[in-house]
């Protein structure tokens, strides 16, 4: 699978650990996994591609990241762990639509020309980790330190961020340059989101309210209703329908992949092939969470974040034509990967009862192409346990992922 993430909530994963994973393509890009001590965390942090400064928090946690070797282009540290236990992968990069960037437009750099001062654009993907990850003690405190630094500096993309601890997981998603909304992953159901803004049904009043499940901008529900956003016919809140996307690329792009996604997990409680199908691989309303049939393992994600469409007739590397019998017939169990599926390198940072709670340095794997990643075991990376050299790996069009998974129990302080 191209870009795409996947959280599974405690209730719905195998062991009740919370896991949130995802793909990372784009262009070639050399990687690495370090730790970061608190000694080595900037005070003030300026980002390469928006010049935009920030003046960081004192007392950073140490934390992991996977930044790219060559910094021309900024940090980019992608996903990590700190020592608090609380996971954080950013970003899937999501849609919106003119609409909203007509009343919130991105704020992005502009060069010093002539006359013109330069100005500064907002946060984006390659700064997100590092200003917020070093800072939270759980994954609430994360919605609310990116929304806050949203709120102050914009940003200059559309992005989704996860953030996972041992009880909870919470999915931000950024709206035009400087709103955001947050809505937390049902302890039974799991996500699967592609390049898309993907949640389909919000709860304002607890959003403003109590925040139990909810989270945003403080002027959401003014901005919407001043810019004539909501397109809902019923009085219900479907974001997708206020400041997502309904473009011919999500039914080519986006929309395929929640379609295989969901019908791996849930192969007979919904219908997705046949003249009376629920959903099919275009349709624009496939929810953004389920329940799944069975508990989902770390096998399973990796399984599925490393499927390119086997066993349908969209598979890019089937050479023959898939009769209708063989794209239909599949099992509800998942089959394990085979050598031609396993198709991205997969990181994993594993916390398990065998480990006390603590996690398991991620060992990033070299991505190859229609063969199976390789794998490593690490040191731990608890906050007093000494540190292998920082590895690489290499990220493109045949992707790296990375999975946070958190124990059941909390690990002991050290």
């Amino acid at each position: 699978m191209p870009c795409t993430t996947i959280l599974v909530g405690k209730k719905a994963s195998y062991d009740g650990s919370t896991m949130i994973a995802r793909t990372d393509d784009g262009h070639f890009d050399v990687k690495k996994t370090i730790v970061v001590n608190p000694k080595d965390q900037k005070k003030k942090y300026k980002s390469v591609i928006s010049h935009c400064e920030v003046e960081l928090p004192d007392n950073p946690m140490r934390y992991t990241a996977s930044p790219s070797v060559d910094p021309k282009d900024g940090i980019w540290a992608a996903s990590g762990i700190n020592e608090a236990n609380v996971g954080m992968t950013a970003t899937e990069t999501i849609t919106t639509n003119a609409l909203v960037l007509g009343a919130d437009p991105y704020v992005e750099y502009q060069k010093k020309e002539g006359r013109k001062p330069e100005k500064a654009g907002g946060l984006g993907e390659e700064d997100f980790v590092v200003c917020v990850l070093p800072y939270i003690h759980s994954a609430r405190e994360g919605v609310e330190r990116l929304g806050a630094l949203l709120e102050q500096y914009g940003t200059y993309e559309s992005n989704g961020i996860a953030f996972n601890d041992e009880h909870e997981i919470w999915w931000l998603e950024t709206i035009g340059g400087h709103h955001w909304m947050a809505k937390r992953v049902k302890d039974e159901e799991y996500v699967i989101m592609p390049n898309r803004q993907g949640i389909d049904s919000f709860d304002l009043k607890d959003a403003l309210g109590a925040k139990k499940e909810h989270m945003c901008s403080a002027d959401l529900k003014e901005f919407i209703e001043k810019n004539h956003l909501d397109l809902n016919q019923d009085g219900t809140c479907n974001p997708r329908l206020i400041f997502g996307s309904h473009s011919d690329s999500d039914h080519v792009y986006n929309n395929p992949r929640a379609w295989y996604m969901g019908r791996f997990f849930n192969p007979t409680t919904v219908k997705w092939e046949g003249p009376d199908t629920d959903y099919t691989p275009i349709s624009d309303n496939i929810p953004w969470s389920f329940v799944p049939e069975r508990k989902i393992s770390v096998e399973d994600v990796k399984y599925i974040l490393s499927s390119y469409y086997q066993g349908t007739p969209y598979n890019p590397y089937q050479k023959a034509d898939v009769s209708e019998k063989a794209s239909t017939a599949r099992s509800a169990s998942a089959a394990p990967a085979s050598p031609r599926s396993a198709r991205s390198g997969i990181t994993f940072l594993k916390k398990s009862r065998e480990s006390n709670g603590s996690p398991t340095a991620p060992t990033p794997s070299i991505p190859r192409c229609r063969s199976i990643p390789a794998f490593q075991s690490c040191r731990s990376i608890c906050p007093t346990s000494p540190w292998m050299s920082p590895l690489k790996t290499s990220t493109g069009l045949h992707v790296s992922s990375t999975l946070w998974r958190m124990p059941i129990t909390a690990p002991a302080s050290s």
